[in-house]
């Protein structure tokens, strides 16, 4: 579980906050609910995938509502 800390839904990019502080960015594709957008403080949950750079990306990011 984690908590979205900021999106931008003009370029789709937004971050994630896991349950251990870290962040980690996520691409607005990977919102389950086919929205594609998602308002920071959402709680969701996510799975974790290693990202083009090397770096840890949420994955999968569904809104617990």
């Amino acid at each position: 579980m984690g908590t979205v800390e900021s999106f931008d839904a003009g370029v789709g990019l937004g971050e994630v906050r896991g349950p251990d502080g870290t962040l980690y960015p996520f691409h607005c594709t990977e919102i389950t609910d086919g929205s594609r957008q998602i308002d920071p403080a959402t709680a969701v949950e996510f799975t974790l995938a290693p990202g083009h750079r090397g770096r840890w990306e949420a994955r999968a990011v569904r809104p617990l509502r």
